[in-house]
């Protein structure tokens, strides 16, 4: 895979190139021969301009955001990767090792992280003296890469615990020799980079894909609520996760002092700080409801809020939600020579019968997750679920996932006399003849069958649904990747308080969100207020990154992705004197449906070994600093 490097936001290229056509332009001293395809530092630091294009590289290593080809959601209970051969099994079977790695994102692969805390190391040693005068733009250029350092070197805690804590640019004499810092030590470092960025940002109005200052406190709430987890409390993993719980370095993952409900009442007051200057900057969709929505609404609402209100089918105002983005524009057109990530998540994800190429799949396990409409849990053992699994249930569901029936868009020229009626089909039917008509989006399709999905799902969620983007692969979608949104700063405010002691006000604000999906809202208490809080976590921020670190930060991570990946067999025999429809199309007067959830163990079987809590760090890495402590386990 070719990794991508581009900015955040498309005019970073744009600035960097007039600033360096400028410089050249100027330049009427032919006998000078210094180097024309780079810039010195003094020059950067004392243009504008060109320190702003500084800090635009520093976005850069976010990448995609979520939206690379392979994402976080399969190496969790959220989806399956079709496509076998990527590195993805060697993690979910448990059988990584610091010599043999799995696949890692540059998102939070370590030695990419570094690249560019470095880069932001520079701009936060330089920018404090740099000779341009305009004030305003040194101190919010000085923000953001305050933001970006901390935003890098969570993403590395989060996968590895504590890690090397640089705070300066490295010389080429320089010892790069240093020991891994203790998980509080490194939380500490983050918080102050956020409340420096906060405080610097403040009044600060950027463009989309830049951060601000309510970024910067709902990712210090973000960060001290993972702090506060069970996770990094050692006396919590002493009792319920031996293999952590007898690391000797113990400190690198987890508090060994301190109170855990402090921890907790820290992460309460930042939550709410975030949330509440968010409500007054306008962020948050319909998070005001004191009464459910309709199911179609909910799931108006829903669709509004994952497409960051860029699809032509979507509510605007569903960009209200967002704090903090990662910005797609058609002017990216050529991310890569290989569509990757990005405008081309469409493609990625999209259905076989589409000429898309499901790579992450929604896993069974996902979608029996997903409330009924009366809030009570599916069960496959209720004859009634069984028999009808795709009707009655969160709307939320059916604006993250398709299912067989489901209505999507306009078929390819090519494929639609297979199916003029615009229906996913993932199941296999009696052709009236004693065989079988296959799904056009199976893998026993005539349509790219090596592309059909494994799991008898596609994704739903992020993939524009504007009919005039048939196969996603003619226009580019423009729907953004959500790094922060409100709704995070609701959740994180619910945790803390049934943490905190305060199950009121979690309730209250819990109920909001399912007001707002269609959901009735709970009058639970203990032990089901938290289950019912989680499993509401887990479907509302689906494939945003968050189920990964949520399983196990709060020690659930066995029953997730140790439970393996199920799937769904979806069959069609014609009821008795009815003759088929052709072409095919579902159809419940005529065909009797019978649906079964099996395992599935086609690329990957899927295993729990405690090690896998914090990744390893690469026998490389150990080998290019002596004094790195491995994870354990490993």
């Amino acid at each position: 895979m070719k990794t991508n490097k581009q900015s955040v936001v498309y005019m970073s290229l744009v600035l960097t190139l007039t600033c360096v056509f400028s410089l050249l332009s100027c330049n009427k001293d032919f006998l000078e021969t210094q180097p024309l395809d780079k810039i010195s530092a003094d020059a950067t630091w004392s243009d504008g301009a060109l320190s702003q294009a500084f800090v635009f590289n520093i976005y850069s290593y976010l990448g995609y955001g979520g939206f690379e080809e392979q994402g976080l959601a399969a190496y969790t209970d959220e989806a399956m990767f079709t496509h076998a051969g990527r590195n993805i099994n060697t993690f979910t079977e448990g059988t990584e090792t610091p010599g043999n790695p799995g696949w890692s994102s540059s998102t939070y692969e370590w030695s990419s992280m570094y690249l560019a805390i470095r880069q932001a190391n520079i701009a936060i040693q330089e920018l404090p003296k740099a000779t341009f005068t305009n004030k305003a733009l040194k101190d919010q250029l000085l923000g953001e890469a305050y933001f970006l350092r901390a935003n890098y070197y969570q993403q590395l805690l989060r996968f590895y615990g504590g890690i090397p804590l640089v705070d300066k640019p490295y010389g080429l004499n320089d010892d790069y020799s240093l020991a891994r810092s203790r998980y509080d030590n490194c939380v500490k470092f983050i918080v102050a980079d956020l409340d420096k960025a906060a405080d610097l940002l403040k009044g600060k109005i950027l463009e989309d894909g830049r951060t601000n200052r309510i970024a910067a406190l709902s990712f210090k709430a973000r960060v001290l609520t993972y702090a506060a987890s069970d996770l990094h409390d050692a006396t919590k993993l002493k009792a319920r996760v031996p293999t952590l719980g007898a690391y000797p370095n113990i400190e690198l993952i987890a508090y060994t002092t301190g109170d855990q409900n402090a921890r907790w009442i820290a992460a309460r007051t930042a939550a709410k700080a975030a949330l509440d200057e968010g409500i007054g900057a306008g962020k948050g969709y319909k998070l005001n409801l004191s009464a459910p929505v309709s199911a179609a609404e909910g799931r108006a609402n829903y669709n509004s809020i994952s497409m960051g209100g860029k699809s032509a089918t979507s509510d605007p105002a569903g960009a209200n939600d967002l704090i903090w983005q990662r910005t797609h524009t058609p002017l990216f057109t050529q991310e890569s020579n290989w569509p990757l990530g990005g405008i081309h998540y469409g493609i990625n994800n999209g259905p076989n019968g589409y000429n898309n190429w499901a790579g992450n799949t929604p896993i069974q396990n996902l979608v029996d997750d997903y409330e009924m409409m009366d809030g009570s849990k599916f069960d496959w053992t209720k004859p009634e679920h069984r028999a009808a699994p795709y009707e009655n249930r969160d709307p939320r569901f059916y604006a993250s996932v398709m299912h067989d029936g489901s209505g999507w868009k306009p078929r390819p020229p090519a494929v639609a006399g297979l199916d003029p009626v615009n229906q996913i089909q993932t199941g296999a039917y009696d052709d009236g003849k004693g065989g079988t008509v296959n799904g056009v989006d199976t893998r026993e399709s005539s349509v790219e069958n090596w592309n059909g999905s494994r799991t008898g799902y596609y994704t739903r969620k992020f993939i524009d649904n504007d009919p005039a983007l048939r196969d996603n692969q003619s226009s580019a979608q423009v729907i953004p990747f959500p790094f922060i949104r409100q709704t995070e700063n609701v959740l994180n405010y619910v945790e803390a308080c049934l943490f905190s002691g305060n199950e009121g006000e979690a309730r209250l604000w819990l109920n909001r969100i399912r007001a707002r999906s269609g959901m009735p809202p709970t009058t639970e208490s203990g032990p089901a207020l938290v289950a019912r809080y989680q499993n509401e976590r887990r479907v509302e921020l689906v494939y945003e990154e968050h189920r990964y670190h949520d399983a196990r930060r709060w020690l659930i991570a066995p029953t997730t992705v140790g439970r393996g990946i199920k799937s769904i067999n979806v069959r069609g025999t014609l009821k008795p004197g009815t003759t088929p429809n052709v072409p095919y199309r579902f159809d419940k007067s005529k065909y009797n449906y019978t649906y079964v959830s099996v395992d599935n163990t086609q690329n990957e079987s899927r295993k729990w070994a405690d090690k896998m809590y914090f990744r390893p760090i690469t026998r490389g890495e150990i080998n290019r600093n002596a004094k790195l402590v491995q994870n354990p386990g490993y």
